[in-house]
């Protein structure tokens, strides 16, 4: 009678399997971090820092925030929301070697008509009660001509008015080139927190008089 071919022991040893190099494994490791690292920075948070007065007194010199980019995937800049953009053309234009972000507060929206009268700010005829501004009287470009925006551009203004090169100086800034919203103040500890999110700006229906500042046209 012929033998049968006998099966492996179930506990036979498995070949060797060959072991990775360790710092194969932590450059594997490192790299992934890193892609991880620039694909958060890139396109959900980063860290900015503030290093001028335009935007006292909500943003102090020195002030570490968090800006965030999610919400822009949805939904366009609305009014008051503090933003960071690229320079836009305007800038370029006066200073062509600064090519430093900006943050400034968004004060029009596209379709909007934009207009300041001794250092008041309209907004489609109506003036708006800015809290958020430093409280000094404007010294500079205090007032301009009604102009309407066109698609995709946004008047942006410091909120220390008297000392903040913004869209009174150099124009509109571009749907394209705003990188996020100024979202939490990381440092200094004693001001974490969110950053003014909810100012008050004119808008139709009941509640449209609580916003308006006296005039002075």
């Amino acid at each position: 009678m012929s033998e049968k071919p006998s099966s492996p022991a179930i506990d036979s040893p498995k070949a060797a399997q060959p072991t990775e190099n360790p710092w194969l494994e932590w450059l594997k490791t490192l790299g992934v971090s890193l892609v991880l690292a620039i694909g958060i920075r890139h396109f959900i948070v980063e860290s900015r820092f503030i290093p001028s007065e335009s935007m006292v007194p909500t943003l102090q010199v020195n002030d570490r925030l968090l800006v965030e980019k999610l919400s822009y995937y949805a939904r366009d800049p609305k009014r008051g929301d503090i933003i960071v953009f690229l320079p836009p053309e305007g800038m370029k234009e006066m200073s062509p070697g600064f090519h430093q972000a900006l943050i400034k507060r968004v004060i029009a929206t596209p379709g909007d008509t934009f207009e300041m009268h001794g250092g008041v700010v309209y907004i489609n005829g109506t003036a708006i009660a800015e809290d958020y501004t430093a409280d000094e009287p404007c010294l500079d470009y205090c007032d301009l001509s009604a102009v309407t925006l066109p698609e995709d551009a946004y008047i942006a203004l410091g909120d220390n008015r008297n000392r903040s090169s913004d869209s009174r100086v150099w124009g509109y800034v571009d749907r394209d080139d705003v990188i996020g919203r100024a979202w939490i103040r990381i440092w200094p500890p004693s001001r974490f927190g969110a950053i003014d999110a909810q100012p008050v700006y004119p808008v139709d229906g009941p509640n449209a008089l609580n916003s308006v500042a006296p005039s002075t046209k």
